[in-house]
């Protein structure tokens, strides 16, 4: 009987070394804000401005200080006027960005730490107006740099600012600040 309890104390000690040591899953959800700004040479633009949109992501956190982690972002629908010469024009701008990246963090406490990404993003926007259809995608460096505050081991908050590729004339801009919460499994 005294070596069933001792195997059984045993192997409850090392299951839960080990699960202490696997990766840890986490999915968030985030509103993400981007100018939604228009350049075309010779023209007057008057754009929607910051417009917040949905991200959805999730990483696995291999270390406590290293991971990876993929993002999707729908740029919601923002509408423009515009006038080249005396002749008045209104339209409209969809979009969405994904990235995937490795994430680096650094704890200043048990409760916050700071943290940067960096990786591949990918970027899209569609706009239609009446005289103009423009389509642009883009493909380049993902980066980004944040703030977490643990509510508790589960749960907690984020603050980051991330750039998608080069700068954009059309639509929502390469630049976001993104708030968020992500749940850890």
């Amino acid at each position: 009987m005294k070596k069933l309890i001792f195997a059984l104390i045993a192997g409850v000690t090392a299951m839960t070394a080990a699960q202490a040591q696997s990766p840890a899953p986490y999915i968030g959800l985030g509103v993400a804000s981007s100018d939604h700004s228009f350049k075309i040479g010779g023209s007057d633009f008057d754009g929607d401005g910051f417009k917040p949109s949905l991200k959805v992501f999730g990483g696995v956190d291999i270390t406590p200080m290293w991971g990876v982690e993929a993002g999707y972002t729908d740029l919601r629908k923002a509408e423009y006027d515009y006038k080249i010469g005396n002749n008045s024009y209104t339209g409209s701008t969809e979009g969405k960005r994904a990235y995937v990246a490795g994430k680096g963090t650094m704890p200043v406490n048990e409760m916050f730490s700071v943290y940067g990404k960096l990786g591949v993003g990918y970027s899209k926007v569609d706009s239609t107006s009446s005289n103009l259809n423009y389509k642009e995608s883009d493909t380049g460096v993902y980066a980004g740099v944040g703030a977490q505050y643990n509510i508790n081991k589960q749960v907690a908050l984020t603050l980051e600012y991330e750039r998608y590729g080069k700068s954009k004339d059309f639509g929502a801009k390469a630049d976001a600040i993104t708030v968020g919460a992500r749940y850890n499994f």
